[in-house]
């Protein structure tokens, strides 16, 4: 049934009121948990010492986001000061070569920060990687560059290369590993947009140019060359209707929810409560559920707030960077499940969606999420739990095309055609609702543990089945309705700003 099917509001509205009390009641359990358990010694490495005035710590189990706020937040704002600085400038001089002005600023702070040894492995994987586009074949541009990729994420060959950059501080590795693994994918993105050039190819210089706009350069997102080369290319450099008004906006926000996590630490210890299962497997199903749920949301946090920034600076230089990850709140289909929406995009368009077309066929599809996985799993670093990610994550999507195709069996569609729209929308919630537990067991994966993903589907399907089971199963269809009655509301509000285009 469509997008656009209505459900009563006060039908809605309960729903809303049971989402609403079922998050307070389970925020309220993880509350008390981190109060009460804050001086534990299990937890002294992961709680520090915060806010002495209210009398609470902090929980600074995360590496990347104590790092962005302590060792590398000065360097953030002193180099991407510079950078808008000499984009501003640039732009109101000579516009037609601030893709220059980008490329040798970011070689220079690459250069600064890392060393010349560094600099050099990463000109000499652009130069393989465009001799390699010379041939104008594709199946040699996708071995030579994840063969490229293999030598950043596989040892001996990472050490090897790792080992030229010499002296040590606190980023190094993050730097080295970050720079170099986002400087491979952008050199394939270059090498298969070549291929597919009719005339010639771009030069070295277009991929230089690419490669080492410093806002993308260490963490991303990966903008494919395509959409870069043709938006750095624009010499009419003007803004659209409130743009201006729209980046201070996206900026305050961003500042707003650096501010709102620093405070949510302070009294949920989301992230260190994890960490010790003989605890954990103490609090209630709820408390539960609800640790392994705000351990996903803050993960889209964390990537929303860096990707948002670099971002920010995108806009200001006048390009459309990929969009932030959609969050896990509003999402229950595999397919749509990411954090890094710049990564997403390049998998789609080089693998994904090359090998499975239309996905509608399921041996394509099969194949083409078995191939983007195998590539996400290079692309993170092979190891045992990042294999098992990849393998849960992958059976969820294509188990949804195998109960969509169910569902399209003859026999069931014609029986949904006899119901009523809503009595559809509803049905198929419910299985949304098992969809949006099984997106957030597969990735606490990743995010937590293996064990600590075990541990929470052993209580919510096992020793709490029924009550825990059902009423969470419940709750969630509740959470998924909402999901629903948004995405109509944004179908209704894009049928009507199209309709004037359309006449």
């Amino acid at each position: 049934m469509g997008v656009k099917t209505m459900l009563p509001s006060h039908e809605l509205g309960f729903y809303a009121l049971v989402v609403t009390c079922a998050v307070l009641y389970s925020g309220s359990g993880i509350f008390e948990a981190s109060r009460d358990n804050m001086n534990r010694k299990a937890f002294r490495d992961g709680i520090k010492p915060g806010w002495h005035y209210f009398g609470r710590k902090m929980d600074v189990a995360d590496f990347e986001w104590v790092m962005w706020f302590t060792s590398f937040r000065n360097i953030i704002i002193f180099t991407l000061s510079g950078h808008v600085l000499f984009a501003k400038v640039c732009s109101m001089t000579v516009p037609q070569h601030r893709a220059v002005v980008y490329m040798v600023y970011g070689m220079l702070a690459v250069l600064g920060s890392m060393g010349l040894a560094y600099l050099m492995i990463i000109l000499s994987h652009c130069l393989i990687l465009y001799s390699v586009a010379l041939a104008k074949q594709k199946w040699l541009c996708y071995a030579a560059g994840l063969c490229c990729l293999a030598s950043i994420k596989l040892e001996p060959f990472s050490s090897w290369q790792s080992g030229f950059v010499t002296g040590a501080f606190d980023l190094q590795d993050v730097l080295f590993y970050g720079g170099s693994g986002f400087t491979i994918m952008r050199c394939m993105s270059f090498a298969l947009e070549s291929s597919e050039r009719k005339e010639g190819i771009f030069s070295i210089f277009d991929l230089l140019k690419y490669n080492f706009y410093l806002p993308f350069f260490f963490f991303g997102p990966v903008m494919t060359f395509d959409r870069f080369h043709t938006q750095v290319s624009t010499r009419d450099l003007r803004r659209k209707d409130d743009e201006m008004r729209n980046i201070r906006v996206h900026a305050l926000l961003h500042v707003g929810a650096i501010i709102a996590v620093d405070i949510f630490f302070h009294f949920f210890y989301i992230l260190t409560l994890p960490s010790d299962l003989k605890f954990v497997n103490r609090l209630s199903d709820w408390s539960l559920a609800g640790l392994a749920y705000s351990n996903l949301v803050y993960d889209w946090v964390k990537a929303a707030v860096m990707f948002g920034v670099i971002n920010t600076i995108a806009r200001l230089d006048h390009l459309d960077p990929p969009q932030p990850p959609k969050c896990i709140t509003m999402l229950y289909i595999f397919a749509e499940t990411h954090f890094d929406r710049g990564i997403n995009d390049w998998l789609c368009k080089y693998v994904y969606d090359h090998i499975g077309e239309n996905h509608d066929n399921i041996m394509k599809e099969l194949m083409a999420s078995i191939a983007t996985f195998a590539v996400t799993t290079l692309w993170l670093g092979p190891c045992e739990i990042v294999y098992i990610w990849s393998v849960f994550n992958c059976f969820g999507l294509n188990f949804e095309l195998w109960v969509q195709k169910f569902f399209q069996w003859e026999p069931l569609s014609k029986l949904e055609a006899k119901m009523s729209a809503a009595t559809s929308r509803r049905i198929r919630a419910a299985f949304g609702a098992v969809n949006f537990w099984a997106i957030v067991l597969y990735n606490i994966l990743a995010l937590n543990s293996l064990e600590f993903a075990l541990l929470v589907t052993k209580r919510l399907l096992v020793t709490g089945f029924p009550v825990s089971t059902l009423s969470i199963w419940f709750i969630t269809y509740c959470g998924v309705q909402l999901i629903k009655e948004r995405e109509r509301i944004l179908a209704m509000e894009e049928e009507k700003s199209d309709k004037p285009k359309a006449e």
